[in-house]
């Protein structure tokens, strides 16, 4: 009996390593087999692409999305929350200013220069650290059957006393805050602010979002506004009176705000990691989003007969866009200030 009774805690414990220990195993081969992505881009256009990834590869991919009322904000804050424990492998935002703000906290892991070879050096990180892809252009929006599409005359409009008849979206978040920040650069800080007290004491409508200014001056609301290159095609494709003109600092460089992506730092499958990047960026996937119904504007080399003609003079202001490095430095000083302004205090 005292044989058995000492041997009874020796056969326990083997039984539940036999039992705990394939599960053990499978947890983490499930673990190491699949790719977690936060996406703040459009799941109606990532999702596709991603789920394309893991036929052609076999890699399971978890994606989170961002809360449309947070833009890529709220990502952006996870990940910093994250950052000792990191639980997501890549970061595929919709915009750069975020991005780079997570450089600067340390969130990102270097990559190999050969990831990111395809991009030219103004869209990517210096430190190899994130690369752009796919971008937007601030641009004016305007209403044909109104106005004159020229840029002089959006200039012209731009100056008179009443801006009544233009719209642009609260600047709190998305590529209006990042359309503040390069501001913010190129003028210095009381500059924009002079410059955003005169857009609203001249009664400029404030709308709740770019697709809100879209849908004003297309539906002849307003004759012109600020929004981005994929909401003027979106009314293009309905067949609104509309064209776009790009938004230009003085230097005479445009806002091209590219989509990013960037390995997180301690990923738990930093191998796998490297595959969806060197996916995400390839000629292939440029040209599937430039096809799609948001026209994303590739930034890498393509073969340009297979973009849509109506893209095809974007690549050029794109080419033309200002370095962001300077912005991402404002970004968090001009939301704080935007906060308030428009919390009342």
């Amino acid at each position: 009996m005292a044989y058995y009774s000492n041997r009874l805690p020796v056969l326990t414990a083997i039984l539940l390593v036999a039992v705990a220990l394939p599960l053990f195993l499978n947890s983490q081969s499930d673990k190491s087999g699949t790719l977690v992505v936060y996406c703040a881009h459009d799941s109606i256009f990532a999702d596709s692409i991603i789920r394309n990834f893991e036929q052609r590869t076999g890699i399971r991919v978890q994606v989170r999305y961002d809360e449309e009322a947070n833009k890529s904000l709220g990502l952006t804050n996870l990940l910093i929350a994250e950052k000792d424990r990191p639980r997501c492998d890549v970061f595929w935002n919709n915009q750069t200013l975020g991005t780079i703000r997570l450089k600067n906290e340390s969130v990102l892991e270097t990559c190999d220069a050969s990831l990111f070879a395809r991009i030219p050096q103004q869209f990517k990180d210096p430190d190899n650290q994130w690369a752009g892809f796919a971008a937007r252009l601030r641009v004016y929006i305007v209403n044909t059957s109104l106005m004159s599409a020229r840029e002089d005359a959006v200039e012209s409009a731009m100056k008179a006393d009443s801006l009544s008849q233009a719209a642009i979206a609260v600047p709190l978040f998305g590529t209006t805050l990042s359309h503040y920040a390069v501001l913010c650069e190129e003028w210095g800080f009381e500059e924009l602010k002079s410059w955003h007290r005169s857009l609203r004491d001249r009664g400029i409508r404030e709308a709740r979002g770019n697709g809100a200014v879209k849908d004003l001056v297309a539906e002849g609301a307003c004759l012109f506004g600020f929004t981005d290159s994929d909401d003027v095609f979106i009314a293009m494709d309905q067949g609104k009176p509309v064209k776009m003109l790009p938004v230009r600092l003085r230097s005479g460089k445009t806002i091209c705000l590219p989509n990013s992506v960037a390995k997180i730092r301690g990923c738990p499958n930093p191998e796998l990691a490297d595959k969806f990047i060197r996916y995400l960026i390839s000629e292939e996937v440029e040209i599937m989003l430039a096809n799609s119904a948001s026209r994303q504007i590739p930034l890498g080399p393509v073969n340009e007969t297979l973009l849509p003609a109506d893209l095809q003079p974007l690549l050029k202001w794109a080419a033309e866009g200002v370095s962001l490095d300077g912005a991402a430095q404002h970004d968090q000083e001009v939301l704080n200030w935007l906060s308030q302004e428009y919390s009342g205090k």
